[in-house]
């Protein structure tokens, strides 16, 4: 029994290495589609166009918008000479923000009254629009406490004091706040939930509409050898794809793993399990190659990137939807990866994961074997 499922891998390896197509797909697809995805997708808000409306043209008028290049979040897109312009800049895109400083400003601080400035942001970009505020938010604080401390030292000649309480932000896991720290272990997720199944998907598929399954069905084979055969193959190119990519992550995009590495590529394979054997699923429920490749791509690709946490927080999502997020794979190995990669954690904080992505790769192997029996009876 075990000659007859390692003869099935030998055959199965021998085809994949006859097909150059085959290949590529396995090896520089999820490559590609690695640097596509982790140059393209970042949660860096950076550079943010803002134009300015300056109506007051004074010394003071100009610190503040000092402050905002200084900062190094803002460029200079346009200098407006009226309201009108301001709201054509917008609406063409030209700028993200935009800032109309009163003609009273200077006049407002020199008497010690606030002086109001009005930002306008376009919200058609959310997260964008959310950082921009929250940026000119800390902007005008900081200006604000060295405005009063200023004030307070003309009027009483007291020298600068600083705030009874001070907050010392620390951030932890991704000091740097690079969106690649974050990105890259997601995709290792997404990426191993994209090729391997839909490559699976095709493995019993191609039997069928060759004919030469008609041989397996009169021979001894027995249904989870043959799977056991087919799985072998590709479960080795799925786990060299997770190498590759993680060999990419490191050393180029200089994605740190803080944790244990033989730790990840280890329960890497519980995932390539559960990759590997919903492909062999949809494989043994399909009789068109074109059916199976449509049929993994909606079954897997789509659900790993809405709800695996890969760009939306689930604790963001409605209870029910958390919940379904557990019936996908990828949630937990999305869970795994970031642990490890950012976190350091082990085993002792990822067990739970660990199980359900076993039980789910067994369950999934399991009905393919006893679907691929039930089409020989």
């Amino acid at each position: 029994m075990r000659s007859r499922t390692l003869a099935i891998a030998k055959k199965e390896g021998r085809e994949i290495l006859r097909d150059p197509i085959t290949l590529g797909i396995a090896i520089l697809l999820p490559l590609l589609m690695m640097f596509l995805f982790a140059y393209a997708i970042t949660l860096d808000v950076k550079e943010i166009r803002l134009a300015v409306l300056d109506l007051d043209r004074s010394s003071e008028s100009r610190e503040y918008l000092a402050a905002f290049f200084r900062s190094g979040y803002f460029t200079l897109g346009a200098v407006a000479g009226n309201v009108r312009e301001v709201e054509d800049l917008l609406d063409r895109g030209a700028v993200r923000v935009a800032l109309v400083i009163p003609p009273d400003f200077s006049r407002r601080l020199g008497q010690g009254l606030p002086a109001e400035v009005q930002t306008l942001v376009d919200g058609s970009f959310a997260n964008t629009a959310i950082m921009a505020l929250n940026y000119v938010a800390a902007i005008d604080e900081a200006q604000n406490a060295r405005l009063q401390s200023r004030s307070l030292s003309r009027r009483f000649g007291t020298p600068q004091v600083g705030p009874a309480v001070r907050a010392e932000p620390r951030v932890r896991y991704n000091p740097e706040l690079r969106s690649a720290n974050y990105i890259v272990p997601g995709l290792f997720a997404v990426i191993l939930m994209a090729f391997p199944p839909m490559l699976t998907a095709l493995a019993v598929v191609r039997e069928k509409e060759r004919g030469s399954i008609q041989q397996i069905f009169t021979s001894p084979v027995r249904g989870w050898e043959f799977i056991g055969g087919k799985m072998i193959p590709y479960a080795g190119i799925a786990f060299l794809e997770m190498v590759l990519l993680l060999v990419a992550g490191v050393l180029w995009f200089r994605a740190p793993v803080r944790g244990s590495i033989p730790l990840l590529l280890l329960l890497s394979l519980l995932y390539v399990l559960c990759t590997v054997g919903i492909g062999l699923l949809i494989s043994t429920r399909t009789r068109s190659q074109l059916v199976a490749i449509l049929l993994s791509i909606v079954l897997t690709l789509m659900p790993s990137f809405l709800f695996s946490g890969f760009l939306f927080p689930i604790a963001t999502m409605p209870p029910f939807f958390q919940g379904y997020s557990h019936l996908f794979p990828a949630r937990h190995f999305m869970e795994i990866a970031r642990g490890i990669a950012l976190k350091g954690i082990g085993l002792p904080h990822l067990w739970l994961n660990a199980l359900l992505l076993l039980l789910y790769g067994s369950t999934v192997m399991a009905l393919a074997c006893l679907r691929f029996k039930k089409k020989v009876g």
